[in-house]
């Protein structure tokens, strides 16, 4: 078996331990194996060979990468799942760093991030691939791409840094794709944001070791944690994954760092929005995380490799709010659909409109100092003086 742009079939370790599969890129990307045969070097001329961290050389001359729990074990110039590192030399780097596939200034609802300086402006940026392999995913045309051409714009995390201040932004999000897989670019990108007083959000699926776990959060002020579904069937068949981790991640996220976590959870008809598994779910979330975690249920829409189900109607993300709602939850959102009751924060105690949505827009709002105008009762999330009021605008930046 051959693998990406023809570099030999790579070892790729699960959760478990001595549980390995092969991964055949050659059939899960014959669409983008095709669109490179067009594009001759671009690859090359897109990528950089950035020094990687979290690896080890074992004994038979292997690089292991312990970033994620695939733990992929990379002979010389093989890639590992996520296609972005690689060994090169006896070394692992980071071919994407300093690389995006676009950057743009967003409403920072879009991530969804319902309770962190709302209506704030959030420069947002992803480069390539991924270490899931989401059969649904929403976004396959970056995070499954293996063409670096798709790398348009270059940009130092300096450079970015200095970008969302001078456009006002509050935040920089790495997204698109999940910043896992570039979490050098990231964390150094984080650092600069931070010196000049800017925040950073990870849009992420939590699928990432302990060691680098600790550091990768320690750089992010908020995140957005994918919990795909509630099962390790589903992540095993669906996302190439196990589900353990991600609850691991979610965890150490609420348990042991100042980083602001919402979950988001895009339901899927007949693959993972039974009654049972939204009940569940939502059990462990509140008995594990607490009350004050927001929790979005998200509407699938057929893409990438699943295009055979129908669009998740409206009903059954109000049944899963309601669901979790009466699991105790105090924050749980619809998202993906026009449904003002499940985009609206409510107060816990009171029970009143604390912050109106309509999709990105803000309405009115009624939180002062972190707390309920109305019955002064805390309301979890990061609070300014006031709502901003970015909107529902998407602005394209370019950085090069």
């Amino acid at each position: 078996m051959r693998c990406a742009a023809g570099w030999p079939a790579v070892e790729l370790k699960l959760g478990t331990p001595g549980r390995w599969i092969d991964y055949d890129y050659e059939h899960e990307h014959e669409h983008e194996r095709e669109r490179e045969d067009d594009n001759g070097d671009s690859m090359k001329n897109a990528e950089t060979s950035f020094p990687a961290r979290w690896w080890r050389v074992q004994e038979d001359g292997r690089i292991e990468c312990e970033l994620c729990p695939r733990r992929c074990r990379l002979r010389e110039g093989q890639r590992g799942f996520c296609f972005v590192r690689q060994n090169e030399g006896g070394r692992l780097v980071l071919t994407t760093y300093g690389r995006s596939s676009g950057f743009c200034i967003d409403p920072i609802e879009k991530k969804p991030l319902n309770q962190f300086y709302p209506g704030s402006a959030v420069l947002s940026f992803g480069t390539a691939g991924c270490n899931l392999g989401c059969r649904f995913c929403q976004n396959w045309d970056i995070s499954k791409a293996r063409q670096m051409d798709r790398l348009a714009d270059q940009a130092s995390p300096e450079a970015i840094a200095r970008a969302a201040q001078e456009r006002g932004c509050r935040s920089v999000a790495f997204t698109y794709n999940d910043p896992v897989i570039f979490a050098e670019y990231a964390l150094d990108t984080a650092a600069a944001c931070h010196e000049l007083g800017v925040k950073t959000v990870a849009v992420t699926a939590g699928y990432i070791e302990p060691p680098a776990r600790a550091e990768f959060f320690a750089g992010m002020d908020a995140a957005n944690v994918d919990l795909k579904a509630f099962t390790e069937e589903f992540y095993k068949e669906q996302c190439f994954a196990e589900l353990a981790p991600v609850l691991e991640t979610l965890e150490f996220i609420h348990r042991e760092t100042s980083t602001w976590m919402e979950i988001t959870t895009l339901l899927i008809p007949g693959l993972n929005d039974s009654e049972a598994e939204l009940h569940r779910l939502t059990e462990w979330v509140a008995e594990r995380l607490g009350p004050d975690v927001p929790l979005h249920f998200t509407a699938f829409h057929p893409d990438f490799k699943v295009t055979e189900l129908p669009p998740t109607p409206a009903a059954k993300l109000q049944q899963a709010r309601r669901i979790g709602l009466g699991k105790g939850l105090h924050y749980v959102y619809t998202g993906n659909v026009h449904d003002p009751e499940g985009a609206n924060t409510y107060c816990p105690k009171c029970g009143k409109v604390v912050i109106e949505r309509n999709w990105y827009d803000l309405g009115a709002y009624h939180i002062r100092d972190g707390k309920c105008e109305f019955c002064g009762q805390t309301i979890a999330g990061r609070f300014g003086e006031g709502a901003e009021s970015w909107g529902t605008r998407m602005t394209p930046v370019r950085m090069s």
